[in-house]
């Protein structure tokens, strides 16, 4: 009787879901967290893209040829007149320049508007800068006869032409014809002197310190021998020689580049006569059309990669500091690849997994956690002094007490960079090894490959993505320290490259300049902040842009390699 009336009874409707009921489903199907990791993945890229178009739009503005003002102003009572770009604005409340000790006048209102003018002129001036504010203003105008002079030293120069003064060959031109042709003229006479400088002189001042420390090494063995020495003195004798020809050279050349002037014209009527020399290029930017601002651009842009600093780094280009950066890393690179790998298949395919090789994997996680100033110290002490002064009095001693390798250089400071990012290689290539199955370890070892052969031929390729992934974070980090830079090598001004014509042609003891130092020196050691701000911001996004291309060089390596060893992981 129970079984039928159970067997006919109705069917138990389900509960109605209330809200809480359907709330505590939708967390357990794990959708909000793949909201709130999409949500937070977009935010860092929205993040890091508006910090890239920030530093961008504040750095490449520093090469538009900006209008150039002429404002007549009244300051306390005493009218006066100056030429300027117009670098920034903001409000302020008028108290507050009162209490700063300006005149302010009764129907000035609370607040006001200044302006900070960029007016150059700075032997004249004594400063870049200047702030204007709105009731000091009588009239602004664009006026198309004023001149940018970019010279180099001092700054920028605003002013109008009155005449060149050289030679007669100018004598019927128009001023500004003249000027142009002056300046070309001086700017190829410019270039044929710092030819001869860096690479005829620098060249044969090389040979001659090699001649000096041979005479010196025949001084320490004990080889000094009257003919020796004559044929040292022959070649010095001969290179004094080669070197008195090209000072003459080099005298002729200043003197023809030091015959032109341009006169120029303040606003305030003051007349300036500046040498031709001194000017690297001159432009109207009132008066020129939009294709001819852009070519401009362009130009400065160029200047701005390929040529050297000037005044304290606040002028001229970063081509060095460019240089020192790639070259480091491209050493860094080479250093640390080998070391990570060979350590990563130590502790993956020959060690015993016991209590010692864990103790290892948690001291190489934990050296990944260091300071990078630590590892600075690190190198200045053991690279530096230890290794590079042992090396000094093994090979080079004829140049002791001055130090070869016993310094900071570009070597030290590679090497200081891959003992930190050593770590992470170690940590991806291990990851990747691990990655692979051991039956086609077995499959290898059965076919009758040795250990070694299947290391070599079949886990090294197919863990080589995992290894370029490592490389890539270690590049990405490399490229961008610099306390421990500041120890073993990188220099605010680096006089030489460290390649060029003598051999050995690569030189590693050499000092150099990079990026991130050179945006930290400019920001905050340059005599002049205002106008070295554009310059920090343009840096900073060339520094990025670097990083940018070591990186994607990397993957795209990385990308290959993947699809040529994808079947093998199959």
């Amino acid at each position: 009787m129970s079984d039928k009336l159970s067997l006919n009874a109705p069917p138990k409707l389900p509960e109605p879901q209330t809200e809480n009921s359907l709330f505590r489903a939708w967390l357990k199907s794990g959708q909000p967290f793949i909201w709130l990791n999409a949500a937070a993945a977009a935010m860092c890229l929205v993040l890091v893209l508006g910090l890239v178009l920030l530093i961008a739009a504040r750095g490449l503005v520093h090469f538009w040829p900006n209008t150039v003002w002429e404002l007549n102003l009244s300051q306390s009572g005493v009218e006066k007149t100056l030429l300027g770009e117009l670098h920034e604005s903001e409000k302020t409340d008028t108290s507050r320049l009162r209490n700063a000790g300006m005149e302010v006048p009764d129907d000035a209102g609370p607040y006001t508007t200044r302006h900070l003018y960029k007016i150059g002129n700075r032997r004249l001036n004594g400063s870049d800068f200047v702030w204007v504010t709105d009731y000091q203003i009588l009239s602004r105008t664009s006026p198309e006869d004023v001149y940018v002079l970019e010279r180099t030293e001092w700054g920028n120069f605003y002013g109008r032409l009155s005449a060149v003064r050289g030679d007669d060959e100018y004598a019927g031109l128009h001023p500004q014809t003249a000027l142009n042709e002056a300046i070309l003229r001086s700017s190829e006479l410019r270039e044929a002197i710092r030819s001869i400088e860096k690479s005829e002189i620098g060249a044969i001042n090389h040979a001659i310190e090699q001649l000096r420390l041979d005479r010196r090494a025949l001084e320490l063995q004990d080889k000094d021998t009257p003919q020796a020495l004559a044929e040292i003195d022959a070649k010095q004798a001969s290179l004094q020689g080669d070197f008195a020809k090209l000072r003459e050279r080099l005298n002729a050349l200043y003197a023809d580049i030091g015959r032109d002037s341009a006169v120029m014209t303040t606003a305030d009527g003051q007349s300036v006569e500046i040498r031709l020399s001194d000017i690297v290029q001159a432009w109207q930017p009132n008066a020129m059309s939009l294709s001819q601002k852009l070519g401009h651009y362009a130009g400065n842009v160029w200047a701005f990669l390929t040529e050297e600093p000037r005044e304290a780094n606040t002028e001229g280009g970063v081509f060095p500091a460019i240089f020192g950066t790639v070259i480091m890393v491209f050493i860094m690179a080479i250093l640390v690849t080998p070391l990570g790998v060979v350590a990563a298949i130590y502790l993956r395919e020959y060690a015993s997994q016991n209590y010692l090789t864990r103790l290892i994997r948690i001291a190489v996680n934990n050296l990944a956690g260091v300071p990078s100033i630590v590892y600075g110290v690190f190198g200045l002490g053991f690279f530096v002094y230890l290794i590079g002064g042992t090396i000094d009095d093994m090979f080079y001693p004829e140049a002791l007490p001055a130090p070869t390798f016993g310094t900071p250089g570009l070597l030290w400071a590679s090497l200081t960079l891959a003992l930190l990012t050593l770590p992470v290689v170690i940590v991806a290539t291990e990851e990747g090894l691990t990655r692979i199955p051991d039956s086609i370890r077995d499959g290898c070892l059965a076919l009758g490959a040795t250990r070694a052969e299947t290391l070599r031929r079949v886990i090294l390729p197919m863990s080589s993505p995992a290894i370029m992934t490592g490389l890539i974070l270690a590049i990405a980090r490399a490229a961008g320290e610099v306390a421990p830079l500041m120890m073993v090598g990188v220099v605010k001004l680096a006089p030489t490259l460290a390649i060029d014509g003598n051999a050995p042609f690569l030189h590693l003891d050499r000092k150099f300049m990079h990026l991130g130092f050179h945006i930290y020196d400019v920001g905050f050691q340059s005599p002049n902040v205002e106008a070295a701000r554009p310059l920090v911001y343009a840096t900073a996004l060339l520094l990025v842009l670097v990083i940018l291309v070591l990186n994607l060089s990397a993957i795209f390596l990385r990308n290959r390699l993947r699809e040529r060893y994808k079947m093998l992981e199959n």
